[in-house]
């Protein structure tokens, strides 16, 4: 199990290697099949349109509100839009940190899907088409900050500091990992790195991230509960005592929304009357505006 475990660890740092060398090339011969007239956004379930403004939506929203669109500031091609509203401009070491980070989370589930596909472990998950929205939402979090994530979170993980070894002792279970393989595989869990201990149960984190964060506003240590989930998970009733009762206790809370429209089977115009941020807002109806929520479209 340790040489398994030894073989993929190795495999994705020349994966790494190789990945390095191919940043520094010209992508132009690839730049030629892309398309830069969309002005839509589609993925499974809807359509949003394009923005280069920035904006932030709040207060109650009707269910035959215009759907949120898609801020962008790169075209199809990956070229910088020159209208673009780029509200805080990254330092170029950031910058290349966080490309940094998806690149490599992109060659670690590509690997792993594939290894768990040919029955090495026995379960995987990607974070595919959502990697800007983990990684992106990480760097903005205090490393102090408590994680309560879901199943493709493990951006945030990476951008912390968590190995490829850790991720592969992790996966295979072996006696490196600190569950000691008493977890399923993508089951992630890191005391030093603040991220709670990935539950199989769609949305049973939410609860925990808001009691967690109303025990961080009586300690008033100054650090806030980043729960991650998918659309799906919004139709749980857990997402809704979750985030009444953090609005109610005034919860240092933050509600991330990967919506990307499909929840494994359901699409989200099978699972909604309106959108996804119509769930969310609804609450400022019953006098919950206090709580933060933040609905990130993953498809970007």
């Amino acid at each position: 199990m340790f040489m398994r475990a030894y073989g993929l660890q190795t495999k994705i740092r020349r994966s790494i290697q190789h990945l390095r060398l191919v940043l520094g090339t010209n992508h132009a011969s690839a730049r030629q099949f892309a398309t830069a007239t969309e002005d839509t956004l589609e993925f499974p379930g809807g359509r949003v349109p394009f923005t280069t403004d920035m904006q932030f939506v709040g207060g109650p929203l009707e269910a035959s509100s215009p759907r949120i669109p898609c801020y962008r500031t790169l075209d199809g091609t990956g070229r910088a839009i020159p209208e673009a509203s780029v509200p805080h401009n990254l330092p170029p070491q950031q910058a290349t940190a966080l490309y940094k980070a998806m690149a490599q989370l992109q060659v670690m589930d590509t690997i792993c899907y594939d290894a768990q596909r040919q029955g090495r472990f026995s379960f995987y998950m990607t974070c595919a088409g959502e990697e800007a929205t983990v990684v992106g939402s990480a760097a903005g979090l205090d490393g102090r900050d408590t994680v309560f994530s879901q199943y493709r979170e493990h951006g945030v993980l990476v951008w912390r500091g968590f190995t490829f070894d850790d991720f592969a002792n992790q996966l295979y279970g072996n006696r490196l990992e600190p569950g000691q393989g008493r977890q399923m595989p993508i089951h992630y869990g890191s005391k030093n790195l603040n991220y709670q201990t990935v539950s199989s149960p769609l949305a049973t984190q939410l609860p925990h991230a808001a009691g967690a964060a109303y025990a961080m506003k009586l300690d008033k240590s100054g650090t806030v509960a980043a729960a991650y989930f998918g659309e799906g998970a919004a139709s749980e009733g857990d997402f809704h005592a979750a985030i009444n009762f953090a609005a109610t206790l005034g919860a240092p809370c933050l509600f991330i929304c990967r919506n990307n429209g499909y929840a494994i089977s359901t699409p989200a115009n099978e699972q909604y009357k309106g959108n996804l941020a119509v769930q969310g807002c609804i609450h400022a109806l019953f006098g919950l505006p206090a709580c933060p929520a933040c609905y990130c479209t993953g498809w970007t």
